[in-house]
């Protein structure tokens, strides 16, 4: 680990202050000092923002949900107005990492999170997230993991949040703050695409500080859920998930969300199933048709091809668990 300096904050302007100068934040630290260790993340500052006031659930006036950037998973999964209301959000903290994670990592700090791709976090290998321009070694090396869509030729390493998932399926927003004031940012736009230059993951400014997420409000009852597929049980990454919430209104599905996780580059909004499901009765039919548009545009890579049916079978199933009982 190189040297760096540590300041701790208290108040969001001395937090913003800092940020405006270069210093990272950090609150759980459970993603960026693993970087460190290993020499993927070398910077200067670390600004510690867990005193900030930037915690609490609360619902909106709106009808939806407020999330404060600085609570921490295992707090949300276990607050009555995530499991009653959004079951999905719930359980895709829940099937996050391990206890002692979830209740270190906050919910800004899981969204931010950087891929788990081995040659990312191996410094002898080529990666252009880490190195611009030296090349991606997934293309041609080991990339059984990796994503099938929203790939370039820069980069196919898939996105780890299983949070960020759900929160994609929920049309979530990001709200920072920086030197430029408050703003709010779409989670599909917050998380960005690698094109040409997958060292920039979100869209955020340099100093600026996520402050909550917000779930907007969805037509009640809404059934959710959220299904994880890994190697093992226990602590590990998806090879492929799917958030999936529904309403029905007179045995007619009125409102469909889905995303998938472990599949793309960043969390994948399934908008091709969403509308085949909108307006249509539920029934097992329509859940294998819907998921048949789920693969959209994939690329399989040489030893990812599985990812394929196994993105049509996860979505499936979810739509059918979630949808059965209607």
């Amino acid at each position: 680990m190189f040297p760096f300096s540590y300041t701790r904050v208290s108040d969001v302007p001395a937090a913003l202050a800092a940020g405006h100068r270069g210093g990272r934040y950090i609150a759980g630290g459970t993603t960026l000092v693993d970087l460190m260790r290993e020499t993927v993340e070398r910077p200067d500052e670390l600004v510690d923002i867990d005193a900030l006031p930037l915690r609490g659930i609360a619902a909106t006036t709106g009808g939806g949900l407020r999330l404060g950037a600085l609570v921490r998973m295992a707090e949300a999964a276990r607050h009555p107005l995530v499991r009653t209301g959004y079951p999905v959000v719930s359980q895709a903290l829940e099937l996050s990492a391990s206890p002692q994670l979830r209740n270190m990592a906050s919910l800004g700090g899981n969204i931010m999170q950087r891929t788990r791709c081995t040659y990312f976090r191996d410094v002898s290998a080529a990666c252009n997230k880490r190195q611009p321009g030296s090349g991606c070694a997934a293309l041609d090396g080991y990339n059984r993991t990796h994503a099938i869509l929203g790939t370039s030729d820069a980069c196919v390493a898939t996105h780890p949040s299983d949070l960020a998932v759900a929160l994609t399926a929920l049309d979530a927003t990001v709200h920072l703050l920086g030197p430029d004031g408050a703003r709010h940012v779409a989670i599909g736009d917050f998380l960005l695409l690698p094109g040409s230059t997958p060292q920039h993951e979100q869209a955020i400014r340099p100093g600026e500080l996520i402050t909550a997420i917000e779930i907007p409000a969805h037509p009640r009852p809404l059934a959710s859920g959220y299904l994880k597929v890994r190697d093992r049980q226990s602590y590990e990454f998806a090879l492929c998930s799917a958030a999936v919430a529904l309403h029905v209104r007179g045995g007619v599905i009125r409102e469909a969300r889905a995303a998938a996780g472990g599949v793309g580059t960043v969390p994948w909004k399934l908008r091709a199933v969403e509308q085949h499901l909108i307006g249509q009765r539920p029934s097992p039919a329509l859940w294998t048709r819907a998921a048949r548009y789920a693969t959209a545009g994939a690329r399989p890579l040489r030893h990812n091809g599985f990812k394929v049916e196994l993105l049509m079978r996860t979505v499936e199933r979810q739509l059918r668990v979630v949808g059965g009982g209607m």
